[in-house]
């Protein structure tokens, strides 16, 4: 098995080398199977300015490019636990990506692919407001490519674009918003435990974990959920106008649904692939030839157009990529810096089939 193993690792000062051979060596033992794997250690700085490699040309395309810029993954502000990093902060990625392709002349348009179940309120409106800027600003225009998934949070940003394609099998839609409470009370009390809190008012600690969700937190809590609601529905209805009139209720209830009903319902443009976007941005760019190139970070391998659709990210730990299977394993997750900040408590724009 272990001859069917490629190693590749970083150069890294000799201390820090050492340092990290045994954790390399336990990641390994930890892998069965004889499936070829790659493994990538990735722990330092150096140059992680994003670069571009072109993925498909045109004939006679010159110096006209058309830049594809990727939201895979929960759309959050702050970073992605990675292995042995603290990861990518996917609104810090989306604005690099959009700043770099304003900046260069040669970029004449953009292809957003999205392949995201949503995320944080907050964060899905800077992504969002961030977009229409670029649109602004540039006068680019935007193709949205939904892949696997773009609900919620990820319809929400994908309202953003000028023209938006799905493929037959993508699941959106999902317009809506939720704060998800937990109370331990109960539970607490049957093991005698009590947990109090000295607050300023009444609606202080409204959704705490110790508490019974009284009728004035759960008022307060729904009035923010009413109100973020109203924002994503008006955007939708604001972007989206051929959704038909008496249907528009029926389609921001939460539902998700199918490229192709998606379609029909006036939620998309589209139906295609991305072949069809790469087409539609040039024909509004006024571009025949162009060259898509893939934004990434340098240690990333970008050799077809798909190379980050699988959501693996821009390379930000350590990991083992089952090259076969297009995924990746993090076997163990280690943060030098602490623990991650990511919040689990919040309101969302997210689909999420588990909640209850």
């Amino acid at each position: 098995k272990a001859a069917g193993m490629i190693a590749r690792e970083r150069i890294l000062p000799m201390p820090v080398h050492r340092s990290f051979a045994l954790i390399v060596l336990v990641a390994l033992s930890l892998v069965s199977g004889c499936t070829p794997l790659t493994f990538t250690v990735n722990v330092t700085g150096g140059e992680q300015k994003l670069t571009e490699t072109v993925v498909q040309e045109d004939t006679y395309a010159g110096s006209r490019k058309i830049a594809m810029v990727d939201m895979s993954g929960l759309i959050m502000n702050g970073p992605k636990p990675g292995l042995l990093s603290q990861g990518e902060n996917p609104v810090a990625l989306f604005a690099e990506q959009l700043k770099k392709a304003a900046e260069d002349e040669d970029v004449k348009g953009v292809i957003l692919r999205v392949n995201s179940p949503g995320g944080t309120v907050t964060a899905t409106d800077i992504m969002y407001r961030e977009l229409v800027r670029f649109k602004e600003m540039t006068k680019k225009p935007v193709v949205v490519l939904m892949m696997d998934l773009a609900a919620s949070g990820g319809y929400y940003l994908s309202c953003g674009g000028d023209h938006i394609i799905a493929y037959p099998s993508t699941i959106t839609g999902s317009i809506g918003v939720y704060i998800q409470t937990i109370s331990l009370k109960p539970a607490m009390d049957k093991l005698g435990i009590e947990a109090e809190a000295l607050k300023s008012g009444k609606n202080k600690t409204a959704g705490s974990l110790f508490g019974k969700l009284t009728d004035d937190h759960r008022a307060v809590l729904q009035a923010l959920v009413d109100d973020f609601y109203a924002r994503f529905r008006g955007i939708v209805k604001e972007t989206r106008p051929k959704i038909p009139a008496e249907r528009f209720d029926d389609l921001t209830d939460g539902r998700v649904v199918s490229g192709e009903d998606a379609l029909e319902a006036g939620l998309v443009d589209q139906i295609g692939d991305l072949h069809d976007a790469f087409a539609k941005v040039k024909e509004m760019s006024h571009l025949k030839a162009a060259r898509l190139v893939l934004y990434h970070r340098p240690v990333d391998y970008v050799a077809t157009p798909y190379a980050q659709a699988s959501g693996k990210g821009s390379g930000t730990g350590m990991g083992l990529e089952a090259a076969n299977a297009g995924m990746q394993i993090n076997l163990i997750q280690i943060n030098l810096g602490g623990m991650s900040n990511e919040s689990t408590i919040g309101f969302y724009y997210l689909w999420q089939p588990t909640l209850p």
